[in-house]
């Protein structure tokens, strides 16, 4: 693809697709691209790239490119991808075009049911202060890097490995695409039961990940990774976690509203670490990058001033400002209950008040199968409130919003399902300072955090947090 080409994206909206999109037009190419809607920051980074793109799908705009990056935005009757398929124009899926343009002779991976676009964008954080160069593509909006996908020209690559099928032809998981040399590997369990209907499946796609990696390899391991996954890899493992014995340790941490503080123990090292994300699981997640980075030969005070300056990803714990009576509001795109769980954790350990969350899950976590995932999820909160859901085709096929309260009032009575958007806003401004109220899942909640955020979006009060 050196040659300047004309390509169109179908859901160039996306968080990844949106900035390959941006990378390509970098490297020469002209780039359109198409999708439901737009909204910033994505539109935003589009337009400061003066990338062409339109609304809806519309085939008398598409032109006649020389290649269609297909997002899974994409249904069978798009008339876009019909168009496409009809007129027998190449395309890609989105990790073919990753695998295509990023990958390089040392390909890391950061895989895992949950961490893996933290890990990926510190990692890449790390790499470029070291002087790396890398290529490297994360699925999140993160403040460093500033891109969620850049080709820096070095010889590494840092990707975040998605389990999610690749295609709507192709159900492969995305990471299958990307040739790992170097794997960190952050937790295995159960999920997206709408692609991987049994808990055999998911961990068997991971199996074959592992398989895939050359015995001249690496693997950075969580000690939440299951026995029968970790016994697959042939090649060289270091462990992580909190557990004594593990080559590298995490212990000793503190968490206050500035952000975390602990240790990481490598034999008989010990290292200080400070960055100001939020959430006591991000230790996890910095112990896994900080280790990787290590094994590739990094200096460990290179690494720590990089974890002190990575700003973090949007939308994991993010405080997004504080309501009319000085309640914080915290975003998060947990959308399952395994990561809502983690999310009442930590706020728990920082405010003292009652915690309120609004949840909606994403489409694998309104399976009939994903019932039994929910007992004792929400028992943290106070209040667990059920939004309107977002359609689905085959909707009745999904647990409704009115359903998906009574499954989590099994065990948390204080649990209720507000159909109209005006009233849960109104419900919410009547939380008082010592509360904390935090958005969980993978939608945009219809703009209901921007109405009850004050204009000032003023996040200098502490009420109700713990120092």
């Amino acid at each position: 693809m050196n040659t300047p080409k004309h390509i169109h994206f179908i859901g160039i909206c996306g968080v990844g697709m949106g900035a390959l999109a941006i990378m390509m037009k970098k490297k020469g190419h002209k780039v359109t691209g198409s999708d439901v809607g737009f909204y910033p920051p994505i539109s935003t980074h589009l337009q400061e790239n003066n990338i062409e793109y339109y609304a809806g799908w519309h085939t008398e705009q598409v032109g006649t490119p020389d290649l269609v990056v297909v997002g899974n935005v994409a249904g069978s009757e798009n008339p876009e991808w019909k168009l496409v398929q009809e007129n027998k124009i190449p395309f890609v899926s989105y990790p073919e075009l990753i695998a295509r343009e990023l990958v390089r002779k040392n390909s890391i991976v950061c895989a895992g049911t949950y961490g893996k676009t933290s890990t990926s964008a510190l990692l890449a954080w790390i790499l470029i202060n070291a002087g790396e160069n890398p290529a490297y593509m994360f699925g999140g909006l993160s403040q460093t890097p500033a891109l969620a996908s850049e080709d820096l020209g070095g010889d590494w690559s840092v990707l975040e490995g998605d389990e999610y099928k690749t295609a709507r032809w192709d159900n492969s998981p995305k990471f299958s695409h990307y040739s790992p040399t170097h794997l960190l590997l952050t937790a295995v369990k159960w999920d997206h039961a709408d692609v991987y209907p049994t808990e055999s499946g998911y961990f068997e796609a991971f199996e074959k990940l592992a398989q895939s990696i050359p015995d001249t390899g690496l693997a950075i391991i969580s000690e939440n990774v299951p026995k029968n996954i970790t016994d697959k890899f042939a090649f060289s493992k270091i462990t992580y976690g909190q557990t004594t014995g593990l080559d590298y340790t995490y212990s000793a941490i503190t968490q206050t509203k500035d952000g975390l503080h602990f240790e990481i123990q490598h034999h008989d090292q010990k290292f200080s670490i400070r960055t100001n994300l939020l959430g006591a699981y991000q230790a996890e997640n910095i112990c896994g990058a900080f280790a990787l980075a290590c094994e590739i030969g990094i200096a460990p005070e290179k690494i720590i001033e990089s974890i002190a300056s990575f700003a973090g990803i949007k939308r994991r714990l993010e405080k997004r400002g504080s309501t009319k009576n000085y309640t914080p509001v915290y975003d998060d795109i947990a959308h399952s209950p395994t990561k809502v769980k983690s999310v009442l954790e930590n706020l728990r350990k920082i405010f003292i008040g009652k915690t309120i969350c609004v949840f909606e899950p994403n489409t694998g976590n309104r399976t009939h199968e994903s019932i039994p995932a929910y007992a004792h999820a929400f028992d943290l909160a106070d209040q667990v409130i059920i939004p309107k859901l977002t359609k689905l085709k085959n909707d009745s096929e999904y647990l409704n919003g009115e359903q998906l309260a009574q499954i989590i009032k099994k065990d948390n009575t204080n649990t209720i399902y507000i159909e109209d958007d005006n009233e849960l806003v109104a419900t919410l401004s009547q939380a008082t300072p010592s509360d904390v109220i935090v958005f969980c899942g993978s939608h945009g909640f219809r703009g209901m955090i921007e109405k009850i955020i004050r204009p000032d979006r003023d996040s200098s009060h502490s009420f109700g947090m713990t120092v």
